[in-house]
């Protein structure tokens, strides 16, 4: 809409890209600080509560009776905002509001059967779940390969030049990426906050690379590639406002839970923006928490069928520190902190090519 402001009323301000980022961020950000209030209360008298793990730690058992889904508030607004300020004739802009969608889809069911059952385990099936989410991530990489024709090209960071072309192959790894860290993400989000700060951190790594990935000077000077991917970054402006509205209710004491609802669609979010982007392989360092945490999983699960022990007291590995008897902030704070470094690291990358 503000972009077609820009063209019928000749306001010249509202074409460029971060004047409508800004207004997509704030519009996000007071639409979730507005509705959050009326969904948990919605949610509590309806009992949309969150079912605990039986296997969680005792400490998590006093949030019984904490709302979940959450996440398809900051989704909402999201959706609204981008609709607001995208020029949404740009195929990449569309690519990413389908991802958003398709993934709160899918995120949607599984906290719906979670809640009816009043069972943390009682989700869609695993398989079902990673089903639809190959199937939902081959529709958005076929669109943005065969309806935007987008590069194929594999980068890799440090290197000014592409390593490989890839080919067909491209769609392997784009699904790869868009899954693995869609459940990333949703491994993270296990403590109050813990995977909303590192996803805005992301989010805010990513709209900078996708501004500079954009503009054909700034690529050029940083020798990275350019692409007509820079309404995207209006989108992850507006995920970054919801985000921080939601984290207003979702900071320790967390009023409200996310759900997979929205941490499922955080991860494939982020997934694409490594894609368009070419940062697949930058994306290890811009998610290193959500990576810190599949890890342990995989070394958890695999320690154990292999050798019948443990590597960690609980995993994702959060649980582990919860084990030690770390509060819950400090394993939260020091998360965050991890999280920063880590991104400004991946910034700093781009320099040196």
């Amino acid at each position: 809409m503000l972009y077609w402001l820009h063209d019928f009323l000749d306001i010249n301000i509202l074409g460029y890209i971060t004047i409508r980022a800004g207004f997509s961020f704030f519009i996000a950000l007071f639409l979730t600080l507005f509705l959050m209030p009326l969904f948990i209360k919605w949610a509590q008298r309806t009992s949309r509560v969150q079912p605990i793990n039986e296997w969680a730690p005792d400490r998590h058992k006093e949030k019984v009776s904490t709302p979940t889904m959450g996440g398809i508030v900051f989704i909402g607004s999201t959706l609204i905002a981008s609709l607001f300020t995208v020029k949404l004739d740009n195929p990449y802009a569309i690519a990413g509001l389908m991802t958003i969608v398709l993934f709160s889809l899918i995120g949607f069911q599984d906290d719906y059967a979670k809640i009816k059952k009043s069972e943390n385990l009682a989700g869609l099936k695993a398989r079902t779940k990673l089903l639809l989410q190959i199937i939902s991530s081959l529709i958005v990489a076929s669109f943005i390969l065969f309806y935007a024709n987008f590069n194929t090209e594999l980068y890799v960071p440090f290197l000014k030049s592409p390593v490989l072309e890839m080919g067909m192959f491209a769609l392997i790894l784009w699904v790869l990426v868009i899954v693995s860290t869609s459940n990333a993400v949703n491994l993270t989000d296990g403590l109050d906050g813990l995977a909303t700060v590192p996803s805005i951190v992301a989010l805010t790594t990513f709209s900078i690379i996708i501004y500079i990935t954009g503009h054909a000077k700034i690529s050029a000077y940083l020798l990275m590639p350019n692409f007509n991917v820079g309404e995207v970054a209006i989108i992850a402006s507006a995920l970054m406002g919801a985000l921080s509205g939601f984290l207003w209710y979702n900071c320790h004491p967390a009023e409200v839970f996310m759900g997979d609802s929205g941490s499922l669609t955080i991860g494939a979010f982020l997934g694409y923006l490594s894609i368009i982007t070419k940062s697949e392989i930058l994306l290890l360092l811009i998610g290193s928490i959500f990576v810190i945490e599949t890890l342990s999983v995989i070394l958890q699960v695999g320690s154990y069928k292999l050798r019948k022990k443990r590597v960690f007291l609980m995993a994702p590995i959060h649980h582990h520190f919860e084990m030690k008897n770390w509060a819950e902030n400090k394993i939260i704070v020091r998360f965050w902190i991890i999280a920063v470094l880590s991104n400004l690291l991946a910034l700093i990358s781009l320099k040196i090519r």
